[in-house]
Parts: C-alpha cells; structure tokens; sequence
C-alpha cells in the first residue's frame, strides 16, 4: 500500500484510474439530499419516506431506480421522471455548496498526463458536467460515464466497464476511487482494485 494524503492507494500498476464523483471527487452529498428534500415535497411525500441514513445507503445509485425502490416499498406512485427532474433542478440551484475533496482530486493531478482518467457516475451527464465544472475539474479526465451512457446503473459494472472500453484499458487493469456500497459493489463487479473513499471524507474547496 502507498498512501497518499490520508488514503491508502494499493501497490502496482495500474494502466488507467477511474473515479466515482459525488462523495469521491467532490462533498456533494449533503446538497443532493437536500434536492431529494426538495423534490419530494414537490409531490407532498412525507419526510420519513426517504430518511437521510437511507439517502446515503443508496449512494451512487441512478435517480429512477430510487424512486422506483421507493414506490414499491411504501405503495407510492410517484413518476421517475418527474422526480428526477425536480431533484435535478434542485441540486443545480445547490451547486455553489458542492466542494471538492481534496486527497482524491490531488492524486488525480499526480497521475494525469502519465496514464488515463476517467468519471464514472450514477448521476445524470447534465449533473455531472456542471458539478465538474462548477468546482474547475473538468479537466482532469479524458472520457465521462455516466449514468445516461449504460442501461444497467451502479451497482451493476456497467458503468465501469463502458470507461476501461473509452480509455481502451483492459478492465483488471484499472483502478477505481469509490465510496458509495452500490459503487464498490460495481466495480469489484468488473474485475477491478478499489479504492474506497471514507464516507464524509473532508473536502477542502480549490
């Protein structure tokens, strides 16, 4: 093991590094629970439908699929779509209070120019694209997956094998920063070395 910052990297060599976003690269969970708020009440859905502890266990997983686990589970009838889209737009108007995480965007910068990187999200290309740029590092990465890019979302490997097929890496060659159980799940799915990203890591803002 290597560390860095207060990571710990495993030895080896890995031929690309693929990265998870919200609560990886950047503190943004704390604003997309607040959108969920936000955009449940829209719809008069009480508050201990979708609890905070329950939020963060189905971190990294797309929108759709939460809303859909949330109506089977309290007989809810609530559109995916209409759902997504509200919560999208409340997170959108949070942006400013995303921030970055520190250790995990400095090691991205130590490696970039020597092997590929890429994003490998459950959210939306709109939303990952803007968080990106809001906290200026877009351009860090040479491919973005996202969760609008496979039919299957975390914690199938969908995702992170759509980015090991754009960096044209082979997929037991790739190393993954992860956080969320679902993301983890995922990659380990695909064949590749994780590592995991402490959940309310601290992250300091560039």
């Amino acid at each position: 093991m290597n560390s860095f910052g207060d990571l710990d990297i495993p030895a080896g060599s890995f031929e690309a590094v693929i990265f998870d976003l919200d609560g990886t690269l950047v503190n943004s969970m704390p604003a997309h629970f607040a959108a969920w708020c936000e955009a449940l009440s829209q719809f008069r859905v009480p508050k201990d439908v979708f609890p905070e502890d329950v939020f963060y266990s189905m971190g990294g997983r797309p929108t759709k699929d939460i809303v859909e686990e949330l109506n089977g589970e309290f007989g809810l009838k609530l559109d995916p779509t209409e759902i997504a889209l509200a919560k999208r737009a409340a997170f959108m108007d949070m942006l400013d209070k995303v921030e970055v995480i520190e250790d995990v965007v400095n090691y991205a910068r130590s490696v970039r120019g020597r092997i590929p990187l890429a994003v490998a999200s459950g959210g939306t290309r709109i939303v990952v694209e803007k968080t990106l740029q809001a906290v200026g590092i877009s351009d860090l990465f040479d491919e973005v997956v996202t969760a609008s890019d496979v039919k299957c979302g975390k914690p199938a490997p969908d995702i992170f094998l759509e980015a090991a097929k754009l960096l044209e890496v082979d997929p037991k060659n790739c190393l993954v920063f992860e956080d969320a159980p679902a993301g983890i799940i995922a990659a380990q799915c695909a064949g590749m070395e994780v590592v995991t990203v402490p959940a309310n890591y601290s992250p300091v803002s560039v």
